[in-house]
């Protein structure tokens, strides 16, 4: 980001320092003080534009610090405080996130395409309200959703659910098929 974009004078706002003076002679000195507290630069950077990007909402709304550097500073601080505990937490959780998958092969995608038909013949063979259900409970929407939209009760869905399940794995092969 070079000065022209954050040349923004506010020129009578009771005293504030003009942001494009601030940001000339701020910008460079906070992004190295950051880099040495965060160990990265482009985070450093993103963080020294955030920081200066919250002064310019501040002197906007009438609110311009004192002091600008110190109030830069200050703030760098605690993005780059929170930057880093959000870190930590992703860190420390990193292992239950799941890993990515590996691109499933020709075959992956035939077995697939056989089972999506299988269950797609099966499907058509349930009533309407049935079919309904497993389908909308199959996208992820609760019992109750699925109560409302049907116009029933929770426990009447619920039985409904259970049933079109048991229906639906009647005409269903007791194993997906293989390749091979």
């Amino acid at each position: 980001m070079d000065a022209s974009v954050i040349a923004i004078s506010n020129a009578g706002s009771s005293g504030a320092a003009d942001i494009e003076t601030v940001f000339v002679t701020q910008f460079q000195p906070l992004r190295r003080w950051l880099t040495g507290r965060t160990r990265d630069a482009d985070a450093a950077k993103d963080i020294a534009q955030e920081a200066f990007a919250r002064l310019v909402r501040e002197i906007r709304a009438g609110r311009a610090p004192d002091d600008p550097a110190a109030w830069l500073h200050r703030v760098a601080l605690n993005l780059a405080t929170s930057r880093g505990r959000r870190l930590t937490v992703a860190d420390r959780n990193a292992d239950r996130l799941p890993l990515p998958q590996s691109v499933p092969g020709p075959e992956a995608w035939a077995v697939d395409d056989e089972v999506r038909g299988l269950l797609t013949g099966a499907l058509a063979e349930l009533p309407d309200a049935d079919r309904e259900a497993v389908v909308l409970a199959a996208r992820g929407h609760r019992g109750p959703e699925i109560a409302r939209h049907l116009g029933r009760s929770d426990g009447a869905t619920r039985t409904l659910l259970c049933r079109a399940r048991a229906r639906l794995r009647v005409h269903l092969p007791s194993a997906p098929p293989s390749s091979g």
